[in-house]
């Protein structure tokens, strides 16, 4: 059993629901609000399961309970543990450059953006909202830039050719961001292409926040 905890609207999380439905894994949510009460996931019983204090989080009781945190370590364990149905192309160059776009959307684009650096922006440093809109989204227009110039090399696919993997479970929550933020996404036809794409699947619907047993 597969035991994932995580918050509907945490794109992190998002990730991994879209990578374990590609995969066809069933698996189990645990939610942690991360706004109710100061953050569940600072609570100490969080803590205890994951001192890092993010979500996502996957627990594996299959594999002696073994806990796995950050969304691209899950992704990259599902792959290896349950390599059927595949989400990383087989070729090690494509495998590079599948790698290096969803990196950049995860560790360059994600992290300025994500609710704990708003939430300073807003606390800590008294950033009005304007001004937060405005960082997030001259952030996300930079990062998806060049994303939509990665895309050239799969045309009218996916990134594993006939079906999407890991770059599509690490895209489109950041599309569902922008969305949310009020970002112009006009500039990038390839990223609102390759989106529709993957929206019309059923493990991306099935993922999606509002499809979540803990939406609000």
């Amino acid at each position: 059993m597969l035991t994932l905890y995580g918050y509907w609207r945490s794109s992190a999380a998002y990730r991994v629901r879209i990578a374990l439905n590609l995969k066809g894994l069933a698996y189990r949510q645990v939610p942690v609000h991360l706004v109710r009460d100061g953050g569940e996931q600072h609570s100490e019983a969080y803590q205890a399961l994951n001192p890092q204090g993010l979500v996502p989080l996957l627990e594996d009781e299959e594999n002696g309970g073994i806990r796995i945190a950050q969304s691209l370590a899950i992704i990259e364990y599902l792959e290896e543990i349950f390599p059927v149905l595949a989400i990383l192309p087989v070729d090690p160059v494509e495998r590079a450059q599948v790698r290096a776009l969803s990196l950049h959307i995860a560790c360059e684009v994600h992290p300025l953006n994500n609710l704990r650096v708003l939430q300073y922006l807003s606390r800590e440093l008294g950033v009005d909202d304007t001004a937060k809109s405005d960082w997030y989204r001259h952030w996300v227009a930079e990062g998806l830039s060049a994303v939509e110039e990665g895309l050239t090399a799969y045309g009218d696919g996916f990134s594993l050719g006939k079906r999407p993997g890991y770059l599509e479970a690490c895209l489109i929550p950041q599309v569902y961001n922008a969305r949310r933020f009020d970002c112009d996404l006009d500039a990038y036809p390839r990223i609102l292409a390759l989106s529709a794409r993957c929206e019309a699947l059923d493990a991306f619907r099935h993922a999606a926040p509002d499809a979540q047993p803990d939406a609000q």
